[in-house]
Parts: structure tokens; C-alpha cells; sequence
């Protein structure tokens, strides 16, 4: 063999080498995308249908606080959102608001019958249950005290912001000592949101919940609007995948089934 057909011979085996690494680099990458992209897909779909269920509650929760106030509910879930949310302000500016009150939307004025605790009921309803840790700052007050049941003086420990009441006692003797103290105090309370209108729409086809009123105006139901699979392509090779995400019919969500 010729040193000339040495040295090609060594440049097909450097380039068959260069070539394999290649390859298994590529083959790497593919592995790694094999993996996580359909993970990545899957939790699109899971955030997508989890905020559907989302949606349908609130419209389901709408509905019904829709029906507190007129007295039957509204296939028309974007009025139906707007008078409830309508009611809800007025009470924020106004907490006497209640009762037969008058209300005018988009040119129309219409009576709604808002009941005692509808602000309350609403900011639990469409909120988010939270906790939170407050440090309290406090002072102690000693005091000295005649009990007429032990017939002499006796030592009281009371919070300072109730000294003016015992001092106005007239069995009260003297003030000893004020002790500042520090606590934690877990408060629970409710993130509250108010409805919006993107709310009727669901997020993967944007197309409107179905609200459909049933026995007679006396129950309503919500369900989604995909008939059909949803496919997106993602990645040429992959695909984002929505079926129907259920409904809630009489307050029975299909998902808790």
C-alpha cells in the first residue's frame, strides 16, 4: 500500500469517527428531548385543563349567586357576571346595600334582591383561603385589685389597652408594672379576586362555556365547549392534546368522579 493510499485511508476513518460522534451525540439530544418535551407538553395540558375546571366553577358559582339576586339563572353567563360583580362593588362603596335595590347596566335598570352577607359570601366563594403569621406587639399591665371575695388585695395581669377600664373600678388599687411582650398570631383569610369575563371563555379553544338551564329554572349546568380532540403539533414530531374537560351539573364537578 502506497503512503498516498495510507493517508486517504486515515482521512475515511477520521471522518467515519467524526461522523459516529456525530451520531451519537445526535442520538443524546434526540434521548433528551424524547424525554422532556413530552413531559413539557404534558403539563401544558394538565395547566390548561386545570384552569378550564377553574373557569367552570366560577361560571357554575356565578350563576348561582345570579340567581340569589334575580331569582333565576342566566344562560347568558357574561350578564350574568356583570350584574353579580355590579352587585359586589355597590356594596364595597355602600354596606347598607341590601334588600330591593335598583341597578342600571349598559343603559337597562332592573331591581336585584341582595341578601345580608352577599359581600361575605362572595369574597369566600371566589377567593383563595390563606395564612399568614403577625407578630403582635402587647404590653402586660400588673395591677393590684381589692377581690371582695377574699377579702383583701389580689395581684391581676391584664392587657394595657384595658387598664382604663379597671382603673375606672372602684375596688382597683394601684398599677405595679407594664411588661412589653412580642407574640405570633397565624390569621386565616381570603385572597378574593373579582370574575372576569376571560373567565367564560374556555382557554383552549376561547370558544364560551355552555350554560344550560335544566329542571324547569330550578337547576344549571356548565359544560365545556370542545367537541372534538384539540391537537396542536409542537416540535414537528410532538402534539399538545385537549379532549373535552368535562362540566359541573347541579354543583356534581365530572372530574371529582
Amino acid at each position: 500500500m502506497t503512503e498516498h493510499n495510507q493517508s486517504e485511508l486515515s482521512k475515511q476513518r477520521r471522518m467515519y469517527s467524526d461522523l459516529l460522534e456525530l451520531s451519537i451525540v445526535g442520538a443524546f439530544i434526540f434521548l433528551i428531548i424524547s424525554i422532556y418535551v413530552p413531559r413539557a407538553i404534558w403539563n401544558e395540558e394538565e395547566t390548561f385543563e386545570n384552569k378550564s375546571h377553574f373557569y367552570m366553577e366560577n361560571m357554575y358559582d356565578i350563576q348561582n349567586f345570579y340567581k340569589t339576586l334575580m331569582g333565576e339563572f342566566n344562560p347568558d353567563g357574561l350578564k350574568a357576571m356583570e350584574v353579580v360583580n355590579s352587585v359586589r362593588d355597590s356594596l364595597t362603596g355602600d354596606s347598607t346595600y341590601l334588600n330591593t335595590q335598583s341597578i342600571t347596566l349598559n343603559g337597562n335598570t332592573f331591581s336585584v334582591n341582595v341578601p345580608k352577607g352577599y359581600d361575605v359570601d362572595f369574597d369566600t366563594t371566589f377567593g383563595f383561603p390563606m395564612t399568614r403569621r403577625d407578630t403582635i406587639l402587647d404590653t402586660t399591665a400588673t395591677i393590684v385589685m381589692f377581690s371582695e371575695d377574699l377579702s383583701r388585695n389580689d395581684t391581676t395581669y391584664i392587657q394595657k389597652k384595658r387598664l382604663a377600664q379597671f382603673q375606672g373600678d372602684t375596688n382597683f388599687v394601684t398599677l405595679l408594672e407594664e411588661v412589653e411582650s412580642e407574640r405570633v398570631e397565624v390569621v386565616n383569610y381570603y385572597d378574593s379576586y373579582m370574575p372576569d369575563t376571560t373567565m367564560y371563555f374556555c382557554p383552549v379553544t376561547e370558544k364560551p362555556y355552555l350554560i344550560t338551564i335544566k329542571d324547569e329554572g330550578n337547576t344549571v349546568r356548565v359544560d365545556s365547549p370542545i367537541e372534538d380532540t384539540v391537537v396542536r403539533k409542537r416540535y414537528v414530531i410532538f402534539a399538545f392534546k385537549a379532549d373535552n374537560h368535562g362540566f359541573v351539573d347541579d354543583g356534581s364537578k365530572s372530574w371529582d368522579r
